[in-house]
């Protein structure tokens, strides 16, 4: 299925994030830190501790954007501790836009949020 997706262009960004998962069954509910390096409608590298084992499915939250619950599916992991996720759903061009206004990369330091577009 993945591999028929239209791709779509990643851009930089450095935005805080969190993952969570469930661990051992549905019994506890995990999360982790990470960050954001580059995003698109359809997926991300995100730069994780890899050392530890991932579960192939999870959900993102990007709090400082208010974008949550976003599901998630594990393609690659590389040694540099970062891992490229695919989105189950395309994020919206209002998602992607909110997602830089709050980055802290030098490429959005001058983006803007338009209230009137909430």
């Amino acid at each position: 299925m993945y591999d028929r997706e239209a791709r779509f262009k990643m851009e930089d960004t450095m935005n805080a994030a969190r993952i969570e998962y469930t661990e051992k069954g549905v019994m506890n509910m995990a999360q982790r830190r990470c960050d954001v390096l580059r995003i698109s409608q359809s997926g991300a590298i995100l730069g994780i501790l890899t050392q530890y084992t991932l579960p192939q499915q999870f959900y993102l939250d990007i709090p400082d954007a208010r974008i949550t619950k976003v599901g998630c599916l594990l393609m690659k992991t590389f040694a540099n501790n970062t891992v490229e996720v695919r989105f189950l759903r395309l994020l919206s061009q209002k998602e992607l836009d909110r997602i830089f206004v709050f980055s802290t990369h030098p490429n959005h330091r001058d983006r803007t949020l338009d209230i009137r577009s909430w």
